[in-house]
């Protein structure tokens, strides 16, 4: 009787502090699967918003779908989903000119070059205005560190296919070692990808277009210490 008290009391009060972070852009039309309160439904949505349909192009597929895994279910799902919630919040509130959305159990935040982290063209290190953006996304990725992160290059359609492919590597190994050599993360908690011009999701005929194609998302998604911390919670 006291392990169901227990169960229902945690229930109650995950799904009370899940209604609280509803005013939270990213998260106020997350609805209860993207939150992890279904069972058994797999991590395709945000893994699709990355690499849409090209299932063999380079770095897709299993790859990044080992990283993102399934969406936990149940009351563990709500807990990590409040968790995931927590810091997305954090992200819109500290680094406004991403853009963030929960989907599934992870947060995706795309930086584009109308939103603080870019590049200069043809080349790929880490600008001044950059590095204030990622230092902040760094802070709090020491602040949650029960997470992992999948760091993934894009580029415009500009140039050959060949050279925007490694072009679009070189960005993203950028970020990723910021984040590691110069922010001190660990680089076990990192995976990180490319697509060069294949996954556009502007215009690429027009300035404005490509310049949301030149781009960089990063994905965090719960690790295994939380998802276990959160079925023994549950």
């Amino acid at each position: 009787m006291k392990t169901f008290f227990k169960k229902t009391v945690l229930t109650a009060l995950a799904l009370i502090l899940v209604a609280g972070l509803s005013s939270c852009e990213a998260t106020k039309n997350a609805n209860n699967t993207q939150k992890g309160a279904v069972i058994g439904t797999a991590g395709g949505a945000i893994l699709g918003a990355i690499i849409g349909n090209n299932t063999g192009k380079k770095g897709s597929g299993g790859e990044l779908g080992a990283v993102i895994g399934g969406v936990v279910g149940g009351t563990a799902g709500v807990l990590i989903g409040n968790k995931m919630d927590k810091q997305a919040q954090k992200i819109e509130e500290e680094i406004p000119g991403a853009k963030v959305e929960r989907i599934d159990d992870g947060i995706l935040v795309t930086f584009d070059e109308n939103s603080g982290v870019h590049f200069d063209t043809n080349k790929y290190n880490i600008n001044s205005d950059s590095e204030a953006m990622l230092t902040k996304l760094a802070s709090i990725l020491k602040e949650y560190p029960d997470t992992n992160v999948l760091v993934v290059g894009h580029t415009d359609s500009v140039g050959a296919d060949e050279y925007n492919m490694t072009l679009s590597e070189k960005r993203a190994y950028a970020v990723t070692n910021y984040f590691v050599q110069s922010k001190g993360l660990s680089n076990l908690r990192f995976t990180t990808s490319w697509f060069g011009e294949d996954q556009p999701v502007a215009d690429n005929t027009t300035v404005e277009g490509r310049a949301k194609n030149r781009r960089v998302n990063v994905v965090i998604v719960p690790n295994e210490k939380m998802k276990n911390d959160a079925e023994k919670e549950a």
